[in-house]
């Protein structure tokens, strides 16, 4: 199977001058949002102009949406927030965090982080409660299968990626290998292909773990993340583009 690109086309950078850039996540109000882990701030990218979202971000990492459009912040500093309506944030866990990383929000309510420190992935539930789910020795990125029966968690630490069963109430089952591969932060598309930031590029995988090919970047790749067709990359300093011939898996 070919890489789902058109081989016409090419990464095209939108943004750069960053110290690390992380977390793209398109609004569908019509906005990409991304961090500058270093920087300690939240951009908004939106039809070409670059505005600061929210400043001292606790080294915001990770971002995603819940089905009301708010955002939810993995944040390096020690919490997990979403950002209101009304702009006022709200601490959605902490007490024993360290750092967490990636976030991703799920159809049922709940939410899923990683907190790379502590070697752990985390649930909140629908009710709030906060509660461990899988020990792993560096988890970073993670992702849903568009059939939300799978979680996706990068181990950085240990260099693989695994897959792992979400049981009926939300727990995860032990991992199972599914790519040898160092990555940061991963997204998959509605067909089931995993989109995985690696060392030099964006490395695709079918669901069965078989590879497709990769989007190479003139640096290394932090995250990616989907709006529609449109592939959005995050590198150490810079945000790119690119046009594909899938959609990105939708869980808000």
């Amino acid at each position: 199977m070919p890489l789902p690109i058109d081989p016409k086309e090419r990464l095209k950078q939108i943004a750069t001058g960053f110290a690390l850039a992380e977390g793209p996540v398109y609004s569908r109000r019509g906005y990409l949002l991304f961090t500058d882990i270093r920087n300690q701030r939240i951009h908004k990218l939106e039809k070409g102009l670059l505005t600061i979202f929210r400043e001292s971000s606790n080294r915001a990492n990770g971002l995603t949406f819940d089905h009301q459009g708010r955002l939810l912040v993995a944040e390096g500093g020690g919490r997990v927030t979403r950002t209101e309506k009304n702009g006022s944030i709200t601490v959605l866990a902490a007490a024993g965090l360290q750092g967490p990383n990636d976030i991703v929000y799920a159809i049922d309510g709940s939410i899923y982080f990683t907190d790379l420190p502590k070697g752990r992935v985390y649930q909140i539930t629908r009710q709030g409660q906060v509660r461990v789910v899988a020990d792993t020795a560096g988890p970073n990125g993670l992702a849903l299968s568009p059939n939300q029966q799978h979680l996706y968690v990068a181990d950085y630490k240990v260099g693989g990626v695994k897959m792992h069963a979400i049981e009926s109430d939300g727990r995860l089952r032990a991992g199972k290998a599914y790519a040898p591969l160092t990555v940061d932060g991963l997204k998959t598309d509605e067909t089931g292909n995993v989109w995985m930031a690696s060392v030099d590029g964006i490395e695709v995988y079918t669901v069965n773990g078989e590879p497709l090919g990769k989007i190479a970047t003139p640096e290394r790749p932090t995250n990616c993340g989907f709006s529609g067709g449109t592939l959005y990359v995050t590198t150490l300093s810079s945000v790119y583009q690119i046009q594909t011939k899938v959609f990105g898996t939708r869980t808000f």
